[in-house]
């Protein structure tokens, strides 16, 4: 047996799972810890001829890790080793290890949460932290904790990134081993700088030929998706098409089998494989013959948009811990090199780690599987708890669905238990439900396997019928689209499998085109989508959004549609249609009823600037249907308008600046009290406060407002005067005067809008004050803008006694200069003051 860098450290695994019932390992990718750990584990004598079961995030990855366990065995898969995943699954009666997905182990817990003869889980690639992984951990915790006591259930949980610590505190302090692995040196040629909106494709190729002719070995190449594989596959073909000792090689989930296997074998003699990848090659899978990696240091990363309700694939930078990963794939058997498509500074920018899936995916199907298991995230032990704004949307488009008892968001209704039972979202599982009580089994079936995989058309319009022809093999199949289809046929029957029972009240006419959408509408309720005119691209959808078609379509033709599927580029306001069948209304009288909404509204029109009433039945935020309410409701009338005055703010009433000017003397007075007492006898009549109880001020006032006219007849002065009880407003005339006398006897109007208020005066008619004047019983300065007889300001101060002691003498020169006329006395505590040009007699 080939010795591997994971065999150095196994006695201290061994050890380590002895002395606790769980562990840690930290290993390097290719260490081999996939490979040799479960069979270095399997005649433990803990073990006590229990099963392991080994959890991979890939189904790909899941089938190869059991082909070569089976292999290290010398063995078929299915008899010592086997494996479950979504379509598939070998296993025998004298199975041992069991390589599954994640989502089969949840499935599994629920059916048996103490996991009777399961004796090891082990979570491998467990760095990756899939939504599905960090669900399966949270359940095992606490199934084991509640049901298992001997024997007992041990947990691993298998990192090839280095948050051993962080792992080891999930595990109450669980040891953590760790192998160093075996590395060679690893060249890194960096690139230039990426530009934005450049295309990656036209890059990858050059480097690639650039590396064929520069170095020896195979090569793996990284690109985010599906479509960049096969546009570098087809320019690539182009370019070296010509030599047979090039293999072009594409690897992601959706090829079939042998074509997996193509890509990760390791070559014949005298051949060179150029594997082009998307992540699923950096850590789940060990492609033999690689020693050179050409990385476009991008992921395509599902992305839950809370917004919008739907989760979307962005592309987006991959960490330093990816870009680690995927160049370590090249030092494996030999010295090798990296190509990094990007710059070294840029490298320095990238985030450390990946974002774990939990926080940032749709946790609809978790909160359906959390609700089954009886508990809430709080009572669960997470590396990263799900968000709780997530969550409670999920809980959200849950109780839409049906799932939970009435007036309950912990209780799964019988229909919700059903829901949770269906190895699918909730949505697909939804329309598989309905679609039976509805006899429309074989056509649910369809449609949940065409949106439960990837599109199986490629071109040819967003209309879903053309799919179900495929399906159905009405239509041809595209060359290099066989294999989409063939597995949508295999998802539909395993769906057509897993539904029990007869129909409720099947439909009068199952074969009608009007079904589709109707199924389409069950699973996708907000996106039920009204065209905004007769032949237009633009529609909006009931969760309020805009969708449109990139191009010219068939269904511009309908006036309602369903979505199935859109998306958009990071910066587009509108979604753009992908996928979508015609919708017929009329479905929301009956089959489609409990989606309807009637509400009795009384709102302002915006447009004709009145209050109107009406009766609405709405879809999200979509109106089938107004009629007009005859009788309006005073208290419902009244809520109207307090509404409106909200929404445009309190500038709608009639505000005067005398009366702004009244409710910024309350306000001081009010601030001066709270500065001293923990409670104020002045009320609070700021805009904030005021809106905020419009109920008790206002609303006994609208009696007559039917028009936005109608506010400005509203006597606003005396409407707020009455908030101010006896005697208030005596005091507030006497200790926030509107006037203020000076010496030269002028009544002179003090300005509010600041804090302290403001006297505006001319400079001459304060002569022989010595202070600054006091209102508020002498609580509160005023601050004096002092001016020239033309009334422009001179100086600005709050110590009127230090102007005239160091600043006067200085404005009396400019003053005397400019208006000569004019009393400018040596001594201005001692001059007479006047509102004149010289005082009377002089």
């Amino acid at each position: 047996m080939i010795s591997l860098p994971i065999d150095a450290v196994l006695p201290a695994l061994r050890q380590a799972l002895r002395a606790r019932h769980e562990a840690v390992l930290e290993a390097p990718p290719g260490a081999g810890k996939t490979t040799r750990v479960p069979l270095a584990l399997l005649d433990e004598p803990w073990l006590a001829g229990q099963r392991i079961v080994m959890l991979e995030p890939r189904r790909l990855a899941a089938r190869a890790a059991a082909e070569r366990l089976a292999s290290e065995l010398g063995e078929q898969v299915g008899e010592t080793v086997g494996y479950r995943i979504r379509l598939d699954s070998k296993v025998g009666p004298n199975t041992r290890i069991e390589v599954v997905t994640e989502g089969i182990l949840t499935r599994r817990l629920q059916a048996d949460p103490a996991l009777d003869g399961v004796g090891l889980l082990i979570f491998d690639e467990y760095h990756e932290r899939s939504l599905d992984a960090d669900l399966a951990l949270a359940l095992s915790l606490n199934g084991r904790e509640l049901l298992r006591d001997e024997p007992p259930l041990k947990i691993l949980l298998m990192s090839a990134t280095l948050e051993g610590e962080r792992l080891s505190r999930l595990l109450d302090d669980a040891p953590v081993v760790s192998s160093e692995g075996r590395m060679h040196p690893v060249t890194v040629q960096w690139g230039r700088p990426f530009q934005p909106g450049e295309f990656i494709e036209p890059r990858v190729v050059d480097c690639v030929l650039q590396a064929l002719a520069e170095q020896s070995g195979s090569l793996l190449v990284f690109l985010p998706g599906q479509a960049e594989i096969r546009r570098v596959h087809q320019a690539l073909q182009e370019a070296v098409g010509e030599r047979p000792e090039i293999l072009l090689c594409p690897l992601h989930g959706e090829l079939d089998l042998n074509a997996q296997r193509a890509a990760i074998e390791p070559p014949a003699k005298g051949q060179r494989k150029v594997v082009l990848a998307t992540n699923i090659a950096e850590t789940s899978l060990t492609i033999d013959g690689v020693r050179v990696v050409i990385d476009a240091g991008l992921a395509r990363v599902p992305r839950f948009d809370p917004g919008s309700g739907m989760t979307r694939l962005d592309t987006q930078r991959i960490s330093r811990a990816s870009a680690t990963q995927r160049a370590g794939r090249a030092g494996r058997l030999e010295p090798g090199v990296c190509y990094r498509l990007w710059s070294e500074a840029q490298h320095e920018q990238l985030a450390a780690h990946g974002t774990a899936e939990i926080l940032q995916a749709d946790l609809a199907g978790l909160a359906l599987q959390l609700a089954r298991w009886g508990v809430t995230p709080e009572q669960l032990r997470w590396l990263d708890q799900p968000p709780s704004a997530a969550y409670a949307q999920s809980q959200d488009l849950l109780a839409r669905l049906g799932a939970f008892k009435p007036a309950s968001r912990d209780s799964l209704s019988a229909h919700g238990q059903a829901m949770a039972e269906l190895p699918a979202h909730p949505r697909i599982a939804h329309l598989l439900l309905r679609g039976q009580d509805l006899g429309l089994s074989e056509m649910a079936c369809n449609v949940a396997a065409l949106l439960g995989e990837r599109d199986i058309q490629r071109g040819g319009g967003a209309d879903l019928h053309t799919r179900l022809a495929l399906l159905s093999g009405e239509s041809r199949v595209a060359r290099g689209g066989q294999g989409g289809v063939q597995r949508a046929r295999q998802l539909a029957r395993q769906y057509r499998g897993l539904l029990r029972g007869k129909p409720g009240a099947p439909v009068a006419d199952p074969d009608h085109s009007r079904w589709l959408g109707a199924l389409l509408a069950l699973a996708y309720p907000d996106r039920v989508a009204q065209q905004r005119r007769e032949g237009a691209a633009e529609y909006r959808l009931a969760n309020g959004r805009a969708a449109l078609f990139a191009e010219v379509d068939t269904l511009m033709k309908q006036p309602w549609l369903v979505i199935a599927d859109l998306g958009s580029r990071q910066g587009q306001r509108e979604e753009r249609i992908y996928m979508a069948a015609e919708f017929d209304p009329g479905l929301f009288d009956d089959v489609l009823a409990e989606q309807v909404e009637t509400l009795d509204l009384l709102d302002w029109d915006e447009r004709e600037q009145v209050l109107r009433a009406e009766r609405q039945r709405k879809v999200g935020e979509l109106v089938l249907s107004r009629e007009a309410l005859p009788g309006l409701n005073d208290e419902a009338r009244a809520r109207a308008l307090l509404g409106l005055v909200r929404r445009k703010s309190l500038a709608l009433l009639p505000w005067t600046p005398d009366l702004r000017q009244w409710q910024n003397r309350v306000a001081l007075l009010r601030r001066l009290d709270l500065e001293k007492n923990a409670e104020s006898e002045w009320p609070d009549l700021s805009d904030e406060a005021l809106l905020a109880r419009l109920e008790d001020w206002l609303q006994p006032y609208l009696g007559k407002v039917s028009r936005l006219s109608h506010f400005a007849q509203l006597d606003l002065s005396s409407i707020l005067r009455n908030q101010l009880p006896w005697p208030l407003p005596q005091r507030l005339d006497e200790w926030a005067p509107q006037h203020l006398n000076v010496p030269s006897g002028s009544n002179i109007c003090l300005d509010y809008s600041e804090i302290p208020p403001i006297l505006a005066v001319r400079l001459q008619e304060l002569f022989g004050l010595a202070d600054t004047p006091r209102i508020a019983q002498g609580r509160q300065q005023v601050k004096l803008h002092l001016l020239s007889p033309a009334r422009r300001p001179v100086q600005v101060t709050q110590d009127l006694a230090n102007f005239w002691r160091t600043t006067y003498a200085e404005v009396k020169k400019d003053l005397k200069g400019r208006y000569p006329k004019h009393y400018w006395p040596d001594d201005p505590l001692v001059a007479e003051a006047t509102a004149r040009a010289k005082p009377r007699g002089t």
